[in-house]
């Protein structure tokens, strides 16, 4: 006996993706997006950088490894839905503490399987990333086109996921001390700085450049975190006012707003890059990096030629700009993700590069 389909989803073009429900049951109007991953399930629903938007994962079999308390990267997820095309929900792992569907439900995620998601993914490949409605089976197209047409697209998802107090990651041999900007950072980063003997003090998106200065910090790192960075103007602003003081190094959103700080433009792509194999060439080597990779936006090659900056990255996918770095202010930053163990260890490299130029910075003080 067939079961009938119990939810659905709508897209802005009015067509219908039928699947069964597991997570949260309830209506959610997301950015629908494609992940190609075929493992890190649990690290990209508790990606900050996923808020608001419902991600597909191409790879068919999701949930058979069930969640990992230590694995998370951030307390809260927030990430607005997930979309797969078989869930397992009888995992097969001796960490596992609980199942995927138990963790989407208690952070209110709805989840659709049994899609099609190659022509689904096919879909967002060939039209880009648009709105889709999460919903009951029986819900009218109509009724969900008018859903769509109502529901603005978010622009506080940096201030929803940022912190909202000062905090402080602490190593009992702590050579440098580091003040990161916490625009929706992955509890990764702070464990790759904490490795390397650095003392972190996590602050609020919006906190000025004169209290980072307080802290009397060695270097400043700008995180990860969802959106246009040009929502993110106090972070913009921020890093005008500690440019050249400071050995600054900036990840994904954080390279973004880099780039805005030093007069370079962003814009949106197509469909975005969400995968853990994304092939980058550093220019200065020549050497070819597998990066992990998760951003909507990215900078504008031509516009970085009028700044300070210099293209030291580039997605050989599709040439665009995956690394800027301004070698008198001691700034560099790269728009893919070291800390996801890509390679698994190819971009480690650039954690040291961000430790020397403190320790140089050390030497002439």
């Amino acid at each position: 006996m067939t079961v009938a389909y119990n939810r659905k989803i709508i897209l802005e073009d009015g067509s219908e993706y039928y699947g069964y429900a597991f997570g949260a049951v309830c209506d959610r109007v997301c950015e629908i997006v494609f992940n190609t991953s075929m493992v890190g399930y649990q690290e990209i629903i508790s990606d900050p950088s996923y808020t608001y938007q419902a991600v597909v994962m191409t790879y068919p079999l999701i949930g058979n490894y069930g969640m990992a308390a230590d694995d998370y990267e951030t307390e809260i997820p927030t990430i607005g839905g997930l979309i797969v095309h078989e869930y397992n929900d009888d995992p097969s792992n001796f960490r596992s503490a609980a199942t995927l569907s138990e963790v989407m439900k208690t952070y209110d995620i709805p989840g659709i399987y049994g899609v099609d998601t190659r022509k689904l993914t096919r879909s967002i490949r060939d039209f880009g990333s648009r709105k889709a409605l999460l919903t009951d089976a029986s819900v009218p197209v109509a009724e969900g086109l008018r859903m769509l047409a109502e529901s603005p697209v978010p622009t506080d998802a940096v201030s929803k996921v940022s912190c909202k107090e000062i905090r402080c990651a602490d190593v009992p041999d702590a050579r440098y001390h580091i003040v990161a900007i916490d625009c929706g950072m992955k509890k990764n980063i702070v464990r790759c700085l904490n490795q390397r003997r650095c003392r972190v003090t996590i602050v609020p998106w919006n906190t000025a450049a004169e209290t980072i200065e307080s802290f009397r910090p060695d270097g400043i790192f700008i995180s990860n975190g969802p959106g246009d960075p040009m929502d993110a103007e106090p972070v913009i602003e921020t890093i005008k006012g500690l440019r050249g003081k400071y050995p600054i190094f900036g990840i994904c959103l954080g390279h973004q707003i880099i780039a805005l700080a030093y007069g370079a433009k962003t814009y949106k792509l197509k469909f975005g890059h969400r995968g853990g194999n994304h092939p980058v060439r550093h220019l200065e080597t020549g050497k070819i990096e597998m990066t992990s990779q998760n951003h909507s936006y990215a900078v504008d090659a031509s516009s970085v030629a009028a700044t300070d900056l210099t293209v030291t990255h580039i997605n050989l996918l599709d040439q665009t700009v995956e690394g800027v770095r301004c070698e008198a202010d001691k700034v560099f930053s790269v728009q893919y993700h070291p800390e996801s163990a890509p390679g698994p260890q190819d971009s480690a490299y650039l954690f040291d590069r961000f430790i020397q130029m403190m320790e140089e910075e050390k030497k002439h003080a």
